[in-house]
C-alpha cells in the first residue's frame, strides 16, 4: 500500500484520508497510520503547493547556479554541499554529473540580492572552485504542472505584406 499512497499523494497532496481510504481499498486508521510512519521516517518530508509567482504580482527571482568544486578527504562532496545548503537562500540542492559537481537553485528579492550572495556567501565556501549563475527568466511547467496560458490571446495587430 505504501507505494500507491506516495504515488497519490505525490499528485495532490490535499486528498482526504477518507478519499485515499476508498481508493486503497483500506482502513482510514491504516492510511493514517502509514502516512504517520512514512513521515517519521522522513520518506514524506513536507507537503508544498506549487504557486505561479509571475501571477501574485510578488518580486521574486529564481536562479540555478552550477558550483564546480574540489571534494574533501573522507567526506567526498558531502560536507561542502551542507554548508551550501544551510543558507536560507538555498531552495533546492544537487549533486551532479558532468562538467559541475553542484546544481544549486537559489532564491531572492532582485537579480542582485542573487548576486550578493553568490559573491559574498556560495563563492566563498571553502572547496568552492568555481560558479556560474543561469536567471530563470521565465518558468513553462514545474513539478509537472504547466504554468502557460491554454487561452490563446487574440493578435489584433494587422498584418503587412511587401
Amino acid at each position: 500500500m505504501e507505494k500507491e499512497l506516495l504515488a497519490l499523494i505525490e499528485k495532490n497532496a490535499k486528498r482526504d484520508i477518507k478519499d485515499l481510504a476508498a481508493i486503497l481499498q483500506e482502513s482510514e486508521f491504516s492510511v493514517w497510520s502509514t502516512l504517520t510512519e512514512l513521515e517519521k521516517n522522513k520518506v514524506i518530508n513536507g507537503y508544498h503547493t506549487i504557486i505561479n509567482w509571475d501571477k501574485a504580482n510578488v518580486d521574486r527571482v529564481t536562479a540555478v547556479i552550477d558550483v564546480t568544486c574540489q571534494p574533501e578527504r573522507d567526506f567526498g562532496y558531502d560536507r561542502i554541499a551542507s554548508m551550501i545548503y544551510a543558507y536560507p537562500e538555498v531552495d533546492t540542492m544537487y549533486l551532479m554529473s558532468g562538467k559541475t559537481e553542484f546544481s544549486v537553485v537559489v532564491e531572492g528579492r532582485t537579480m542582485q540580492d542573487i548576486s550578493n550572495f553568490v559573491g559574498s556567501k556560495l563563492a566563498v565556501v571553502e572547496g568552492v572552485t568555481g560558479t556560474s549563475t543561469n536567471f530563470i527568466l521565465k518558468q513553462y511547467k514545474k513539478n509537472g504542472v504547466i504554468f502557460a496560458d491554454t487561452d490563446e490571446e487574440e493578435d489584433d495587430r494587422i498584418q503587412v505584406s511587401i
